[in-house]
């Protein structure tokens, strides 16, 4: 009776460490984070002997000396750092007696579910941040480009999100962005001369450029995890060149 009971109670640790894992590698997290946290929940619930794995596409993990073993996928991967912090905050609650595992379950289920920011605020937020990154990378620009990578690059951020609902071929939204960022840039160009390509999509582009991705994948060559990051590195790269080859389909299309 005791071996059944021990059985369940390794199989809920296991349960819960694992989502725990796939939620924060699928938020954007470093593998380093996503064991230490894993491995923080099994000992402060009492788990013998915890051992974990951590890749961008699946997590394993053994409790009770390796005699219980697991693993689970991880088909999304995002930044979305609001979702690593919170499961890192429930992380630390646990830690210190403040929910115990049940509410723990109970808590990390439904993190997801929380509200995050509506895609009307993202919208406003791409657009503050590809205006004013223009400022920060073009030396010789107008004001009257201030309002165009705005435009362009809120427009370009909420059209990524849109196709990325629709498609499960990785790099493609990220190509269709640019492409449409392109486009529009152009357009602006052609209502009022004044407004410089280059300087719109510098800006505009800034939005879906893959920064901490690239940080993440450094961090974790680093930190000795080299199979996580010689592959989010590839993921970088390949999404960078997805925006640069978007971008020049359509000035070579449009003969800017």
């Amino acid at each position: 009776m005791s071996d059944k009971h021990d059985g369940e109670f390794y199989q809920e640790i296991l349960d819960i460490c694992l989502t725990a894992g796939r939620l924060m590698i699928e938020g954007g997290s470093e593998m380093y984070r996503v064991e230490d946290t894993m491995l923080r929940i099994a000992r402060n619930a009492g788990a013998e002997d915890p051992r974990v794995f951590a890749t961008p596409t699946c997590v394993f993990m053994s409790l009770n000396h390796g005699n219980l073993s697991q693993m689970k996928q991880v088909r999304d991967r995002n930044i979305d750092l609001e979702l690593v912090d919170r499961v890192n905050a429930l992380s630390r609650q646990f830690a210190v007696k403040q929910i115990d595992l049940p509410q723990l379950k109970e808590k990390i289920a439904k993190v997801t579910d929380a509200p995050f920011f509506p895609m009307w605020m993202q919208i406003i937020g791409a657009a503050v941040l590809s205006a004013t990154l223009m400022v920060l990378f073009m030396d010789n620009y107008d004001w009257v480009d201030f309002p165009g990578a705005a435009i362009v690059g809120g427009l370009g951020f909420w059209a990524y999100c849109e196709f990325k609902k629709y498609t499960k071929v990785r790099f493609l939204s990220e190509l269709i962005a640019a492409m449409v960022m392109g486009f529009l840039a152009i357009g602006l160009n052609w209502l009022d001369s004044q407004m410089i390509v280059d300087n719109i999509l510098v800006g505009a582009l800034m939005t879906l450029v893959p920064g901490l991705a690239l940080t993440n994948a450094l961090r974790d060559l680093f930190m000795g995890d080299l199979l996580s990051g010689i592959v989010r590195m590839c993921e970088a790269v390949l999404s960078a060149l997805a925006l640069g080859g978007g971008v020049a389909i359509v000035l070579k299309f449009m003969g800017v």
